[in-house]
């Protein structure tokens, strides 16, 4: 599955900086999304090709075993420089492309104010090649699209700012767990021979789970994912009101 060139439009395309962002962010709620019919997809950005454990080789049949986990339609590499990532116009130009062949309903990407370079650059430059993604003038082969809401996302940052919303991704989050387990070069594995690293820790990987259970308990469910957005969201009702006492 791992880079397929997808032509099919998919209802939600995550993407994140690097192979295990999107999981570790947003994994419970592809997870949902995928559970309640919607089809979803991957756009990693680099091929990790710069961090402390793995090789991009080991971390691309990682990307490919967590995508099958995830149920996937597809999931792409832009094999843009990791560590090198930019809001320059030939990163913007590649987004965009593939952008409008996904055609997606909602985008899920980084964050701004990561501790992560390349995490606070991708947010910039997805949005921007979202924009570039609907200008006429930029000419591909496939129409110009615009993908007309974005969500954001802290891959591991605890964030004091409250987010938008709040997934609740109680009935998926061991499932999240177990889709992160295919990264091993990259989490808590004491099999593994490399640098130790602090998302390598156990710590790190505990404390997964204590960030889900606090976003969850904010929203009175066991396990959560925030989204944050750039803008107040739209609505003709209020939420709770589809809840039947």
């Amino acid at each position: 599955m791992t880079d397929t060139k997808s032509t099919q439009p998919v209802d939600v395309l995550a993407i994140g900086a690097h192979p295990d962002d999107v999981e570790l962010g947003v994994g419970g709620t592809l997870l949902t999304l995928a559970a309640q019919g919607h089809s979803t997809a991957v756009l990693d950005l680099t091929r990790g090709e710069a961090g402390s454990r793995g090789s991009a080789e080991e971390r691309a049949g990682e990307a490919e075993t967590a995508a099958e986990a995830l149920g996937l339609q597809a999931r792409e590499n832009a094999f843009l420089p990791d560590g090198g990532l930019a809001d320059a116009i030939e990163q913007r130009e590649a987004v965009a492309r593939i952008i409008r062949r996904f055609r997606p309903s909602i985008i899920l990407s980084h964050a701004p104010h990561d501790r992560h370079p390349d995490h606070h650059a991708a947010h910039d430059l997805v949005r921007n090649a979202n924009f570039t993604a609907g200008v006429s003038t930029f000419k591909t082969e496939d129409e110009p699209y615009r993908t007309p809401r974005l969500y954001f996302y802290h891959p591991y940052s605890q964030v004091d700012t409250p987010p938008n919303l709040v997934v609740d991704i109680s009935a998926q989050f061991d499932q999240k767990v177990e889709v992160l387990r295919a990264y091993q070069s990259q989490f808590h594995n004491p099999g593994y021979q490399g640098p130790a690293t602090w998302v390598s820790s156990a710590g790190f990987w505990d404390a997964i789970q204590t960030r889900a259970a606090h976003w969850g308990g904010r929203i009175g469910v066991a396990y959560g994912e925030p989204l944050f957005t750039d803008g107040p969201l739209a609505t003709n009702t209020l939420p709770g009101l589809e809840i039947n006492p």
